[in-house]
Parts: C-alpha cells; structure tokens; sequence
C-alpha cells in the first residue's frame, strides 16, 4: 500500500505534559493548547488522552475548533479561544460555553453585548504586538471589565526561546504593571515561558508545542514517527540524474528508492537535497527534488532494498528536520497531511 504510517504516540503527549506540569509549583495550573487540530496530530485524540490525564482547562485559536474539542472533552473543562469573539462567534460561545479572550475593545462591545453574563477573558500586549490590548486601551477598559470578573488575563512572550533575551524581563515587567495590584488569575507562558521559571509562571500556564515533542523543551519524549513506504528501486549509472531538473547527478553507481510522500503530505519542498531518512539507524540521504507525491532516497549503502524508510522517529526528530528544511518545529508537525494512515498508540 502506498500509504505512509504516521504513529502518534498520546503516552508521550500525557507524559510530555505531567513533565512540564511538575516545573511549576502547587498553586499554577497546567493547560493544553490544541489548536491547530492539536499541531497537526488529532485535537479530539490529543484533548481526550489530555483531559484523562489531568489537564481541565485547553486552548485553541478559533471557536470552531473550540466546538470540535467540546463533543470530545465533555461538559467540565475550560475551553479557552485565543482571537476572541470574532463576528459570528456568538452562536458558538453559547452552544459550547466557550471562554473568549478578547483582544480590543470592539471584541468586549461584541461580547457584553451578544452575552453579558458568559465568562471572558482578557489578552494583553505586553510588548509582542501582535493580539491584545495596549496599556492605554487596558485602561480604558478596565474598569467595566474588573466589575464582571474576568476568568483569566494573559499576555504572550516573542521571546521565551532565548532564555537570555532581554524582552522576556522586559515583557514580564510590562505585564505586572498593568496587572499587579488587581486581584486577577493570570497567565503569560507557553512553553518557552514554563522553562523561564516561576517569576514567569503565575496562575495558569500553557504548553503547546513542548507537549508534542518540540523545542526549546528539550528533555520532551518524542511524540510522532513517519514511516514511508517505498514504490520502486533503481539503478542509477554514475553521471546519470534523478528528478526533476537533473537537480541530482549520480558521482558514483547508486541505488535511488523512489517513496510515496512528498509536499503535498507537509514534507517542504525546502528539504531538497538536504533531508535524512533512516533505515533502522542507517541515514539515507534524499537526493533530487522533492516532489508533490515522491522522494527519491540514495539507499546505495543498504545491504538490501527497504520496504520503509523513517523520515520521523527514534533517529530523527521534529527539530531535526525542521533545521534540515531551513524552519521550525512547529510548521513540521502543524504540515503534516491528511494521506497518512494515522495510528495511535506507544513506539
């Protein structure tokens, strides 16, 4: 079958989350981001092993995927939606008792008005520019805010990566200004924040991307393993080419595996010529140009042809290949596409 395995290991997302968990202190709650159909890996599948384990409270960045973690995660934990309450969001706040973090004023007047007595909460622009409101539209706003009860008040960090760089205290600074003092459950790190320490940590924190395995938590267990099949074996004659535009030229008789993924199925066309794929723990080198359903993969040093060759597993993480693709992470997991035959359980 020409169709690669995609194995989701949910024991290591559980676990990945017990470990961020513990670095925060008794009174911080853990929550779980799943947006973006839980980077790339199931949101239902992610939420519910989540939600079994301990997490009661999960974000995500629209109301429709809000929805969508409900019918799973059932009636108790929080759902929070990271761009608020958009035009049109208000059927689906109701129906599925979602908690919008508002960002501007616009977003209140739409929410105290459609639903003056649903929860809310409140982002910040500490310094990001991006979502939130800035200290001077926070003050406008506080008061009749503070009078309902916000549920949480978070900002976001741009550069928790970098443990040393200066906007991490300048933001955490900016943050406490404008919400010391005010009696509010707050949050304001990810995942690249929880490593930053507890002065980063306050209420509530919100791992996302160290929970599937990603950097910068680099203690994570790796979450996924991508396995392709392989069509055909060639010969290729020194001086011979693969692929389109003659991109590979043979400097020695080779053996090319031809294998049945490529960018339509999240492997960027960027990791031409520079990707690894693994025989067991033999690298294999992906040479030519990926293309939108094949990659061609030098298996000339292999004692035999390989019915499989791993692109993602115990050999080569998310990480790895991001770097190999000139990218992060993220976009790795979150490109991963929908012809894979996805299998859930422990590898």
């Amino acid at each position: 079958m020409a169709q690669a395995n995609l194995t989701i290991n949910l024991d290591a997302v559980a676990d990945n989350w017990r470990a961020l968990d513990a670095r925060t202190g008794p009174d911080t709650e853990t929550a779980a981001v799943v947006k973006a159909d839980g980077y790339g890996l199931g949101a239902e599948r992610v939420a519910a092993r989540l939600a079994a384990t301990g997490a009661r409270t999960f974000f995500v960045a629209t109301a429709a995927e809000g929805a969508r973690v409900r019918q799973t995660v059932g009636e108790v934990p929080a759902i929070a939606v990271f761009s608020g309450h958009m035009d049109g969001d208000t059927d689906l706040i109701r129906a599925h008792d979602l908690i919008p973090m508002l960002n501007s004023t616009a977003q209140v007047d739409r929410h105290l008005d459609a639903l003056p007595d649903a929860r809310f909460g409140v982002q910040l622009d500490s310094g990001m520019n991006r979502l939130g409101m800035e200290p001077a539209e926070w003050d406008s706003q506080k008061t009749r805010l503070l009078e309902r009860g916000p549920w949480l008040v978070m900002s976001h960090l741009a550069c928790a990566d970098e443990p040393e760089h200066p906007m991490n205290a300048q933001q955490l600074a900016g943050f406490r200004a404008m919400t010391d003092g005010l009696g509010l459950r707050r949050s304001l790190s990810a995942t690249g924040g929880i490593l930053l320490g507890p002065d980063y940590h306050f209420d509530l924190t919100r791992p996302g991307i160290g929970l599937y395995g990603g950097a910068p938590f680099s203690a994570a267990v790796p979450a996924v393993q991508l396995a392709i099949p392989v069509i055909q074996c060639r010969d290729v004659a020194l001086g011979e080419t693969v692929g389109y535009g003659n991109a590979w030229i043979a400097s020695r008789p080779s053996r090319i595996a031809t294998i049945a993924a490529g960018y339509a199925d999240g492997l960027l066309r960027s990791l031409s010529g520079k990707a690894t794929l693994f025989a067991g723990a033999t690298p294999c080198p992906l040479v030519g140009r990926v293309s939108m359903d094949l990659l061609t993969i030098d298996v000339t040093d292999l004692d035999e042809d390989p019915e499989t060759l791993e692109i993602l597993g115990p050999y080569q993480g998310v990480d790895a290949l991001a770097d190999a693709a000139g990218t992060i992470g993220y976009e790795i997991l979150t490109s991963l596409g929908a012809r894979y035959d996805r299998r859930y359980n422990r590898f």
